[in-house]
């Protein structure tokens, strides 16, 4: 099965991508796991990312594109994958298919977990991570047995700057504008997945179960 997750920031793709990798037994594939390991092993696309990225600069649509292609024809996804953090945009999502056609592959679904905005600012403004091991928190949900410190290496547990409510709200509004367009994209292609992000992650993966054993 080769799969999309989205949803967006805050609604919980990281905890429902550990499960589906475990589940499945399919690579999870995020967009910086990608640029790290085509950087680390030194690709063509690698090093074409790496001049963009040392300069603090967006990688371009083309390069990213690249090392998903290169990425998606390794061994270990030839059962299956999960994509995560990609296609960001109406154009990658084309490219996209573009890869998948050349591979001789397709994709089975996109499954977007959706959550109220109002939950997702209060989600995303309530996180802390440790400073020494980045085991993340939320002061809310899952807070640490003792206030600022973490329970795995007593390290302190801070607040990143994207985790306060306005740049919660400003991260929010960006995926609204640039990526909530794919929903459409992937709707109309019947490929979309809509699974109820605001319970349990218990009963979200439930649902996600439920979709991926029916592909």
């Amino acid at each position: 099965m080769n799969v999309i997750l989205m949803g967006p920031p805050g609604a919980g793709k990281g905890t429902q991508a550990e499960f589906i990798k475990a589940e499945y037994s399919v690579p999870h594939i995020s967009t910086g796991d990608m640029f790290r390991d085509a950087v680390k092993n030194g690709t063509p696309m690698g090093k074409e990312a790496q001049k963009y990225m040392s300069e603090g600069k967006l990688v371009p649509d083309q390069v990213t594109i690249g090392i998903v292609e290169d990425r998606l024809a390794q061994d270990d996804c030839q059962l299956g994958f999960l994509l995560d953090g990609f296609p960001r945009t109406i154009i990658q999502a084309e490219a996209l298919d573009g890869v998948m056609d050349k591979l001789g592959k397709k994709i089975d679904a996109a499954i977007n977990i959706s959550v109220p905005d109002s939950i997702l600012i209060e989600r995303m403004s309530g996180r802390v991570s440790c400073k020494e091991c980045g085991k993340v928190y939320h002061l809310i949900f899952t807070p640490p047995a003792q206030s600022g410190k973490c329970d795995k290496c007593s390290g302190e547990l801070i607040q990143r700057s994207d985790d306060n409510a306005e740049t919660a709200a400003n991260r929010l509004q960006v995926y609204i504008d640039q990526t909530s367009p794919l929903l459409d994209y992937y709707e109309n292609k019947g490929l979309l997945k809509n699974v109820d992000g605001n319970r349990d992650s218990k009963s979200v993966g439930a649902d996600i179960e439920s979709i991926l054993n029916g592909l």
